[in-house]
């Protein structure tokens, strides 16, 4: 594919809660995790765009029209002594793929990184996202963490662990 015209990355704004579902819905189903999605626009809005924002997201347009997002939010490093970016999830549309839309939106994630002093930025991707890895490795220079493993509690496991 040839590049856009114009890529524009900016701020999620409330009026984007639509788009950005959309986006996690189509990401969820290229992860094949579309069981897991659960969330709504309400959701996404309170959490989003609320009194008290979670996370937060910017959404990449190709010549004017939505074409992928990148939700993050901030951590933070006792061992660093700084905060770090953590990325939730970046997506770029199929037909908007391979033209160098992913690049910009990690890119403007960096730049917010270091105006933030952001001591590290870190995601997760599936381990048999091959091409995703790849990328990641070759043209970013990120490490894979292999001797680290990602532990989750669902809903009910926290509840569990409360009530426990």
């Amino acid at each position: 594919m040839t590049p856009p015209d114009t890529i524009l990355i900016r701020p999620a704004i409330p009026a984007d809660t639509a788009i950005l579902l959309g986006f996690v819905r189509e990401l969820a189903e290229y992860e094949k995790l579309a069981h897991e999605a659960v969330a709504t626009e309400e959701m996404l809005a309170r959490h989003l765009f609320g009194a008290r924002p979670y996370a937060e997201a910017l959404i990449a347009e190709a010549d004017g029209a939505a074409a992928g997002f990148a939700l993050f939010f901030h951590t933070f490093s006792t061992f660093v002594g700084k905060p770090g970016l953590y990325l939730e999830d970046i997506y770029v549309r199929p037909d908007h793929r391979r033209r160098g839309i992913g690049l910009a939106l990690l890119r403007e994630l960096a730049k917010i990184a270091l105006a933030r002093d952001c001591g590290r930025m870190e995601w997760a991707v599936l381990d048999w996202n091959a091409p995703a890895i790849a990328f990641y490795e070759r043209k970013l220079g990120a490490r894979a963490m292999s001797d680290w493993t990602v532990e989750r509690l669902d809903r009910a496991g926290i509840e569990a662990l409360a009530s426990s």
